[in-house]
């Protein structure tokens, strides 16, 4: 048994049991054994590898298409480059060399890392010491200062904490974790209710038993930044795994060295994720007044970005086995079977600009 799964355990038998949302919380940031906040989740030594850790190319991209986006916004005199959960600082080491080709954009960007592990933080520090600009690490995206933003968010919102409800004979019911008869972690239902005004029409006639997933934390999130673009200006770029549109389905799922887990089994030493609803993040920024732009998938939006000749550049002069690990990184990124299909990919703009290679804003 795990320490926090005794904690956990322990709180329940006093407390009662507790939401998914809640036990996603405890089991990510508990402050003394939550995943997040102790363990290194990242590489082949941890338990799973994001797109940056894939190859330099994503990060690179990402950063041309923000250079572009930039552009797109007026050049701005001032703005804050914002990066929200930015893991090991790969992406941002990417992104800020491409940067550093337009020294107009690194003149007026201040950059922000939305990060909340002490942790972590020291390992994003480490790995941008020597980039062109320093960060500002903040807590929440709320304490980034006011002004235009530049932001991308990938593999973020997979991780904030989802609610689940149960189709019963009395409706939907809100999923809890609780004790079993021996003591052990287990599922249950609640007598908390979905309201009918929130339940989507594709779930309407899903049969009992049936799991339909909120996200709140997320679009909550999703409705400051497009707040923020509204009132200021700007971009913003959410990569993640998930769906175009709501349906029942449970989603919830844990990663230990890079295998599938069982939710219960590891708490604080597996990750716990669940697919993004990005309907509803596009809906939570349109409703704070910015514009959210047809959803790409990672792939399409990898190789319009110029994923193929990029490779092909890198690949020039290389040794033949560098430059298969290249093929091999292209099509992980971008294969259909890979990353390039469950992956997504939702711009998120003030409104009236054209950003490539989004179409125009819906």
């Amino acid at each position: 048994m795990t320490a926090l799964k005794a904690k956990i355990k322990a709180r329940i038998a006093a407390s009662g049991p507790l939401t998914i949302a809640e036990f996603m919380s405890v089991c990510l940031t508990d402050p003394e054994a939550g995943y997040y906040t102790t363990r290194e989740p990242f590489g082949a030594k941890g338990d799973f590898i994001t797109a940056p850790e894939v190859s330099q190319m994503f990060g690179e991209l990402i950063g041309a298409v923000c250079l572009g986006g930039y552009e797109a916004i007026g050049r701005p005199e001032a703005f804050h480059l914002v990066e929200l959960g930015p893991g090991r600082g790969t992406l941002m080491a990417d992104f800020l060399r491409m940067a550093a080709l337009r020294p107009a954009f690194l003149d007026a960007g201040e950059l922000h890392l939305v990060e909340m592990s002490a942790r972590l933080r020291a390992l994003q520090s480490e790995t941008l010491k020597a980039a062109p600009l320093t960060p500002h690490f903040q807590d929440r995206f709320q304490d980034v200062p006011e002004g235009p933003l530049i932001l991308v968010a990938n593999e973020f919102f997979d991780a904030l904490p989802i609610h689940q409800f149960v189709r019963t004979k009395g409706g939907w019911q809100e999923r809890h974790i609780g004790l079993d008869a021996s003591g052990e972690l287990c599922f249950g239902v609640g007598s908390v209710r979905l309201p009918e005004a929130l339940t989507p029409a594709s779930a309407q006639d899903a049969p009992l038993g049936s799991i339909l997933e909120t996200q709140p934390a997320a679009n909550a999130i999703a409705h400051d930044i497009g707040s923020r673009i509204a009132s200021h200006g700007g971009i913003a770029l959410f990569i993640d795994y998930g769906y175009e549109k709501p349906a029942a389905g449970d989603t919830l799922q844990a990663l230990h060295k890079h295998a599938f887990d069982d939710v219960l089994a590891h708490p604080g030493e597996a990750d716990l994720t669940a697919h993004v609803n990005f309907e509803a993040l596009a809906a939570a920024a349109k409703d704070a007044g910015a514009a959210a732009l047809p959803l790409m998938t990672q792939g399409d939006f990898l190789l319009k970005s110029g994923l193929l000749e990029r490779a092909g550049s890198l690949g020039t002069g290389r040794p033949h086995t560098e430059q298969e690990a290249i093929r091999d990184a292209v099509e992980r990124l971008a294969g259909p079977d890979q990353m390039g299909k469950l992956f997504k990919v939702l711009a998120i703009t003030q409104k009236g600009v054209s950003f490539p290679p989004f179409d125009s804003d819906t």
